[in-house]
């Protein structure tokens, strides 16, 4: 059963509601009203209500390791099937979390515009603030990502990595902990900010700094739709950020393409440059690493993105790229080692 959170505006009969399906967390609530504000403005005639509800697996389930759950969509799953049942007209996600692989019938109709996209190191409260590569030998970083632990394996291969689980508040009272085993984590920067908690951000990481990159789709919050249904794709058309759309596209479509059916353990960064003053080329750093750090895949590309099928061909593109360049063999001894359905689920 969904829960009735909130309304946008008055509940008028004449005018035209709209449900909007989301999960129960302080931050996916957070980003359920971006969304519905910014709607609100382009269509203030209607009435948006947010109905939320905790996904079972990825909600209530808070002691296994994200890579040991057996289902794919974690986030999704569910609210989707109320989507397609009728019961919701709308869904708001983190992007990231959203397997590139949607039921049949369903779409991303639209993403806003993004957040910080990059990873942030946080330090343990009280310990004087330091970078994540001053940190001693031995000292313990929590997450739950499979690409942040083969990057750190990577590039820091004297630090330790310790699964940590919960949402941020949880995780960050893990670490501060007198008792606790972790002297960092490592979050995504945009949820830390939505929360009010961009305090806590100890060091923005990216590949000129702390040489790690993020996950597809992070920083971005998309809304997911019925493919059929004109009438909500022509009211997300309104607060659609077509950059962002495109860049997340092409990302996504690295994803799908890698993926095969394994936990692919990619890391991208994408930035857009001036072509001339009517095109814009979508600038793309793209890296798998063995869940070791011993084996690496990298690229760099750039290309003029306009619509959603150039996307698509520059995710293809890059996501052959690495194959040549050893992501193949990464890939099938991950797919070895793990269960098909797992993919590199992050919370935040």
């Amino acid at each position: 059963m969904v829960q009735d959170i909130a309304a946008s505006t008055d509940d008028s009969t004449s005018k035209s509601t709209f449900n909007v399906g989301t999960r129960k967390s302080k931050l996916a609530l957070v980003q359920t009203e971006i969304v519905v504000k910014a709607l609100a403005a382009a269509c203030p005639d209607n009435v948006y209500v947010t109905r939320a509800r905790d996904t079972a697996a990825g909600d209530v389930d808070k002691v296994t390791a994200f890579k040991d759950m057996p289902v794919k969509n974690l986030w999704t799953h569910e609210l989707e099937t109320l989507m397609i049942e009728g019961q919701l007209d709308f869904l708001v996600h983190s992007l990231k979390d959203v397997p590139t692989q949607l039921p049949p019938g369903c779409e991303i109709g639209a993403v806003v515009a993004r957040s910080d996209p990059r990873d942030a190191f946080v330090i343990k409260a009280g310990r004087s603030p330091c970078n994540i590569q001053d940190l001693p030998a031995g000292s313990v970083i929590g997450t739950s990502s499979i690409r942040r632990t083969a990057q750190i394996a990577l590039m820091y291969p004297h630090l330790k990595v310790l699964d940590v689980r919960g949402n941020v508040p949880t995780r960050l009272a893990k670490l501060d902990s007198d008792d606790g085993p972790f002297d960092a984590l490592i979050l995504a920067s945009a949820g830390l900010i939505r929360l009010d908690l961009g305090d806590r951000i100890t060091q923005y990481l990216d590949s000129k700094n702390g040489g790690m990159l993020y996950a597809v789709g992070q920083g971005a919050i998309g809304i997911e739709n019925r493919s059929s249904d004109d009438r909500v794709q022509d009211m997300l058309n309104l607060v659609n950020h077509q950059q962002t759309f495109l860049a997340t596209e092409t990302e996504r479509s690295l994803l799908r393409t890698l993926e095969g059916g394994c936990s692919a353990p990619l890391g991208v960064e994408t930035a857009w440059s001036e072509e001339d003053s009517n095109i814009r080329a979508l600038q793309l750093k793209a890296i798998v690493v063995s869940t070791d750090g011993k084996e690496k895949a990298e690229v760099e590309l750039t290309e003029v993105v306009q619509n959603k099928r150039d996307a698509e061909l520059f995710g293809i593109k890059a996501a052959s790229e690495l194959l040549l360049r050893g992501a193949d063999k990464i890939l099938s001894e991950i797919k070895a080692k793990r269960p098909t359905t797992v993919t590199d689920l992050e919370e935040n």
